[in-house]
């Protein structure tokens, strides 16, 4: 029983920590898929964030009830019930990180494709403003794959502008325009793999803290069961 109670403490401190933990990936999920939302149609793909900012919420008092719990049936109730609550909320969070991780990567090449055929561009020292732009200029990127898709873009139109959009420029050439007799200045990645990486990033940071938690919080059910069971069955109506 002793060591069962230390245990718990112990845990209901890595509870805190893990709010934190979990909080900071679920704000980078939610803004990935709000900043790129134009190449994610679904808008349940942010799912998983919200579900681990809930769940970081819940890891507070639960850190709380795990750290004073003691001999009190009320507190030892409740924190079982969080306990469970937080289990559901991580194992399912998990699952959605992890299968969205390999279905929206697939989704990914058509979106970018598609928005790269209907971008209108011109030689100009316009910056541009459109969603393949501030994707270009975010990740530091050119086209799907390389500069070269644009290139297709523009043999599938009458006019074919001999250069490619501004955002390909890489930062270090203030006076680049695009223009593809100076491929030097262009970003050679291009922004297919770049955003499939933040995005497989981001949700398997989710998919290992959940699945890191929920073993945590079954060592701290484990425990706090090992804390009630002295106690007779009435006592234990809270349950």
């Amino acid at each position: 029983r002793s060591f069962a109670q230390s245990l718990l403490k112990f845990l209901g401190f890595i509870f805190w920590g893990a709010a934190a933990a979990q909080a900071s990936g679920a704000v980078l999920v939610i803004l990935m898929f709000k900043n790129y939302r134009d190449l994610f149609q679904e808008s349940y793909l942010s799912l998983p964030g919200w579900l681990a900012l809930a769940t970081a919420l819940v890891l507070l008092p639960t850190g709380v009830l795990a750290v004073s719990v003691n001999r009190s049936r009320n507190k030892q109730g409740t924190l079982m019930y969080l306990l469970l609550l937080l289990l559901c909320l991580e194992m399912s969070s998990a699952a959605l990180a992890r299968s969205y991780c390999v279905r929206t990567a697939s989704q990914l090449e058509s979106a970018m494709g598609y928005l790269v055929l209907q971008h209108n561009w011109t030689c100009s020292p316009d910056p541009g403003s459109s969603a393949v732009d501030v994707m270009q200029r975010k990740l530091q990127c050119c086209g799907v794959h390389n500069y070269t898709d644009w290139l297709k873009a523009s043999s599938s139109s009458q006019y074919r502008p001999a250069c490619v959009p501004e955002s390909c420029c890489k930062e270090n050439y203030s006076h680049c325009r695009g223009n593809l007799g100076h491929v030097e200045q262009l970003s050679e990645e291009g922004c297919l793999k770049k955003l499939e990486d933040q995005l497989c990033f981001a949700m398997m940071y989710m998919f290992w803290c959940c699945t890191l938690l929920s073993i945590l919080e079954i060592l701290a059910g484990v425990s706090n069961g090992i804390l009630m069971r002295p106690q007779p069955f009435h006592e234990l109506s809270i349950l």
